[in-house]
């Protein structure tokens, strides 16, 4: 199997993430989230399959998110097409590390959670 990691190199949750991506033998594709910022159709099909809340694809703790006053969009009501948008717009919006695979999508890096998946 080989899976889609999308990532920011310089954060440490996925320079862990990779490590055990490569230290569990997990062949992937690499794709810089900010070089390569995912757009709206492939936000919106990941949290499809994902079957997760379009807010947990932002990245909440990231200056940008506080900056655009995100989470009161969110809490307004902020249509999930509008969302998709406003995430494709800059990677730095994204929540990651994101592994896409053939019939599943993990958004962060819950170790449990990639074992049960990718193992």
């Amino acid at each position: 199997m080989s899976v889609l990691f999308v990532e920011y190199p310089k954060c440490s949750t996925c320079k862990k993430a990779k490590k055990w991506l490569d230290d569990h033998n997990v062949d992937y594709t690499d794709r810089h989230i900010v070089e390569d910022n995912p757009t709206a159709a492939e936000l919106a099909e990941w949290q499809r399959r994902s079957g997760l809340p379009v807010r947990r694809f932002f990245n909440t703790s990231g200056m940008l998110y506080r900056e655009r006053n995100v989470k009161a969009l969110l809490d307004a009501g902020m249509a999930d097409a509008d969302a998709f948008a406003l995430l494709a717009e800059n990677g730095m919006l994204v929540k990651r590390p994101i592994v896409v695979g053939d019939d599943f999508v993990l958004v962060g890096f819950k170790e449990a959670e990639w074992e049960r998946t990718l193992l």
